[in-house]
């Protein structure tokens, strides 16, 4: 027990930290019930959580360099419990933001990389691999077993049950901790480069945000933006920005180490092969599926009708193919290599989300469903096996810590981007198929398409349930005819929308095939002279 004790506590860590991303997914509908508000709203809420992270990530990382890893991972978990413990609490929307997504996010961004270069600190060799497999697995776990301990939760008691439990588990790390050996440092302490600190956090958020905002702004013709430069929707202008921001960062970093001084990142670490892909990697990862669980819960609980446990039922499969998959990883790679693993993980997770778009349909195939859910765990399990020790095995100890950030802050980004950019085709999509599908219906007097159109052009983009629809047709004074027609554009716009986004998603995960060209062939770490100093 004493070899693995360090490694319990990291784990748990490790669980605890992407727990939120899922855990409350399939509790959207009761929390916009609960606060009063919409499924935008919360989309953001959920959006912000991993977007906070990815905007503090880094310096989170150089924090752990200057104050010990050790210190900043204990630091982070206390931030982390008292989110937990507001989130609990919270009696209103922004409340549940700031506990949630921002005092959770921000003590996130000080465990995470903390964490990573403990595992590295506490373990060498073949253990180092195993440790990283099992980190990668219970991150994977987190992700997978949200959905039902969520709905459980929901259904059973309250969401906040589920807040409160992360409380007692932050306890039982901190208890923990004392196992955990602090890792080396090497070289002078570093100092925090706040202007770098700035620039990457508005950067990210600007872009991600703007992605957010796309299925209210419209993507290039505007829907219902704040403003119109150019007759243009406000969004690639936002991207734009947050793009410069980032160009601007890239500047001041080389300037800073130019001077003699500590950068916020080492840029050169980026030009390192294996490391470049690995970041990719962990980013498609997340954009994947964080993407896809957003959209399912829409799926199973506002077109097929089940309640919150019920979806995390039909979401389990994920979880036990993706513990299972990531545990296997770790053997694997000693005989098949990093690189063919997570490409064989990047097809089949592809392969599964086109099984999952072809099961979107009215009714539930419960059989269908379960094989593409499992099938989309294995393909997950064999990414998230790997590429936490490609990472890490491609620079020295000096190095991790900053490697650290840059995993997490690809990881968190992807989460972030992932529910952003899938939330809002579904939701953008939505609308637009719903009034395509209303004007295209022969059923409809073009005085009730009229009235449609007036209706969805002032209304805000929302992901709502057929009975809400039927309902607000039934107020409008329509006959049962045009009811009934409204209706069913509505139900086939709502599965057009969610297939266009499993689409998306499928697509994103054929592109990140083209990132896995560095990954190592054999076994990480095995090719010593990959490793750079940071």
């Amino acid at each position: 027990m004493k070899r693995w004790g360090p490694l319990v506590a990291l784990a748990i860590a490790q669980f605890l930290m992407v727990l939120d991303q899922s855990v409350m997914n399939v509790s959207i509908s009761q929390l916009v019930e609960d606060f009063d508000t919409s499924v935008s709203t919360i989309q953001a809420v959920i959006t912000l959580y991993s977007l906070v992270m990815a905007m503090f990530m880094l310096a989170g990382g150089k924090i752990g360099d200057i104050i010990g890893r050790r210190r900043a991972f204990i630091v982070g978990l206390v931030i982390y419990g008292t989110g937990s413990a507001v989130t609990a609490l919270a009696p209103t929307v922004v409340v549940l933001a700031l506990g949630w997504s921002v005092l959770e996010g921000l003590g996130a961004a000080l465990v995470l990389p903390a964490l990573v270069a403990l595992v590295a600190g506490n373990y060498e060799g073949r253990m180092r691999g195993v440790a990283y497999a099992v980190i990668g697995g219970m991150a994977g776990a987190g992700i997978a077993v949200g959905p039902i301990v969520g709905g459980w939760a929901t259904t059973e008691v309250t969401w906040r049950v589920v807040f409160v439990g992360e409380v007692v588990l932050v306890l039982v790390i901190l208890a923990l901790s004392g196992r955990v050996v602090d890792a080396v440092r090497t070289g002078r302490r570093p100092r925090l480069d706040g202007v770098g600190t700035a620039l990457s956090a508005l950067g990210l958020g600007t872009m991600v945000l703007a992605v957010l905002f796309a299925s209210t702004w419209g993507w290039l013709v505007p829907r219902q933006s704040p403003v119109e430069p150019f007759g243009l929707a406000l969004t690639p202008f936002v991207v734009a920005g947050g793009a410069v921001l980032l160009w601007l960062f890239v500047r001041w970093e080389r300037h800073r180490e130019a001077g003699g001084l500590d950068p916020l990142v080492h840029l050169d670490l980026l030009r390192v092969p294996a490391l470049r892909s690995g970041l990719v990697g962990l980013f498609s990862q997340n954009l994947v599926l964080m993407g896809v669980f957003f959209g399912l819960p829409l799926y199973l609980q506002l077109v097929i009708g089940l309640d919150a446990f019920q979806t995390g039922v039909r979401m389990l499969p994920v979880s036990i193919a993706m513990l299972v998959t990531s545990a296997l990883g770790s053997a694997l790679s000693g005989r098949f290599g990093a690189r063919t693993i997570v490409r064989s993980g990047l097809v089949t997770t592809m392969v599964a989300i086109l099984a999952l778009l072809v099961t979107v349909q009215p009714t539930l195939a419960d059989v269908a469903f379960a094989i593409s859910m499992a099938l989309l765990g294995v393909g997950m399990g064999l990414i998230v096996s790997q590429l936490g020790n490609v990472v890490q095995s491609s620079v020295d100890a000096s190095g991790r810590g900053e490697a650290g950030g840059l995993q997490f802050t690809g990881q968190q980004l992807g989460s972030s981007l992932g529910i952003a950019l899938v939330g809002a085709i579904v939701l953008g999509g939505l609308t637009t198929s719903f009034l395509t599908n209303v004007r295209d219906d022969d059923q409809l007097a073009p005085d009730v398409v009229a009235m449609v159109e007036d209706r969805l052009e002032s209304a805000e983009t929302d992901f709502l349930p057929v009975d809400v629809v039927e309902e607000a047709a039934v107020s409008a004074g329509l006959d049962q005819g045009s009811v009934a027609a409204i209706v069913e554009d509505y139900q086939a716009a709502q599965l057009q929308s969610l297939r266009s986004g499993l689409l998306v998603a499928a697509v994103l995960a054929l592109l990140a095939l083209g990132s896995t060209g560095n990954l190592p062939r054999g076994r990480p770490g095995s090719a010593s002279e990959e490793a750079v100093t940071a």
